[in-house]
């Protein structure tokens, strides 16, 4: 075997150890339960040739008392009216920030028109999707891209685990459109905690770090866990189990985008990575894929500091970079794709099967704007 293939090796069950080590502990600490209603309301479908939208950056963040705040920046726009359930709830100029209150608490999502007095509108939701058996079940979309076009919200999901779905988390995905499920566990994984999912969603294995005998110590150290986390992310482009993983989770998506949902046992490497994947083959720019990556942290927090408080501090600061997600881990993913394949888009097309023509159909099915 060549260092080469026993780095990738290695790395692989890197990933599966860590892995079974945040499946762990989040079943110490279980799922953080939703604080609130979620809402819903399935966006409505965009025309793929659309006026260009104005807006820069846009985002919807629903607050703990049910409100919601709305920020935009929109150069060269006189007015923007924020629109909702029918009705104009707020307004503004080029540059706002509101809140809006008194919205239905009944909708699974709530959804907004930022509507410019000219160009195209933006149809966005909070990102989070709340749910009683999850915390880091968010929209893939809501980001603009460097050349001006929108990712919409709405048409694909990430997640961690769905094994602790309650009923109403079914019945909520069902109504959000989820029609399929790539899950990216391993065998173990899967059999600990089986997916539960509404009747007819297809259900799709694609085990990214595959099931390899070996074994992986658990790190000692600070230093050795943190090893451990770059080095599995490197494993994610490199390994043959990965490539085989998003390769059918990526050509899944490009034949049929709509409903489209993977995820993982925490919902933050290697379903981080299939995000960053996808957010940078539709244009999105790199500072971005990184602000989405690292929003893990936040979703997560609460189960991360449950987890950690159940170990002696020490172990705690060893296990630590486990639960985390960091720009190290993810920049060393694309160093791995610049080393092994000189450019994002030969590893597009030599790892997962995805030709300038097949990229340029992504965007068509993904972009807006």
């Amino acid at each position: 075997m060549t260092p080469r293939m026993t780095h990738v090796r290695w790395a692989s069950c890197a990933v599966a150890a860590a892995a079974v080590l945040t499946s762990v502990t989040a079943q110490t600490a279980g799922a953080a339960p939703a604080s609130h209603s979620s809402h819903s309301s399935h966006p409505s479908g965009s025309q793929r040739t659309s006026p260009r939208i104005p807006f820069t950056a846009a985002e919807v963040t629903a607050q703990e008392n049910g409100s919601y705040k709305i920020t935009w920046k929109a150069p060269g726009v006189r007015h923007v009216a924020i629109r909702a359930n029918g009705r104009t709830v707020a307004s503004g100029g080029s540059t706002g920030s509101v809140t809006v209150r008194g919205l239905p608490a009944t909708l699974d999502r709530q959804w907004f028109d930022l509507v410019p007095d000219r160009g195209g509108k933006l149809h966005l939701a909070d990102r989070l999707v709340k749910l009683d058996g999850t915390d880091n079940f968010r929209d893939a979309g809501g980001y603009r891209t460097a050349d001006g076009h929108w990712v919409k919200m709405g048409v694909v999901y990430r997640s961690n685990a769905l094994n602790n779905l309650t009923d109403a988390d079914i019945a909520k995905l069902k109504r959000l459109g989820i029609s399929v499920d790539y899950d990216l566990r391993m065998t173990s994984e899967r059999t600990a905690g089986p997916d539960r999912l509404p009747r007819g969603v297809r259900y799709v294995v694609a085990n990214v770090t595959g099931d390899s005998t070996s074994t992986t110590d658990l790190p000692t150290t600070v230093e050795g866990a943190e090893q451990l986390m770059t080095d599995g992310e490197k494993s994610m482009v490199s390994s043959a189990t990965a490539k085989d993983a998003y390769s059918t989770v990526f050509n899944g998506i490009l034949a049929d985008a709509d409903g489209s949902l993977y995820h993982c046992t925490a919902g933050k490497d290697r379903t981080g990575w299939a995000s960053a994947v996808l957010l940078t083959a539709l244009g999105v720019p790199r500072e971005t894929v990184f602000e989405d990556y690292l929003a893990s942290n936040t979703y997560r927090a609460a189960a991360n500091a449950a987890a950690l408080a159940a170990m002696p501090a020490a172990q705690a600061a060893v296990y630590k970079p486990l639960l985390d997600v960091r720009a190290e881990y993810l920049n060393s993913g694309f160093d791995e794709v610049k080393d092994q394949y000189g450019s994002f888009a030969s590893y597009e097309k030599k790892a997962l099967g995805l030709d300038a023509k097949d990229i340029k159909r992504l965007k068509s099915e993904l972009l807006t704007g």
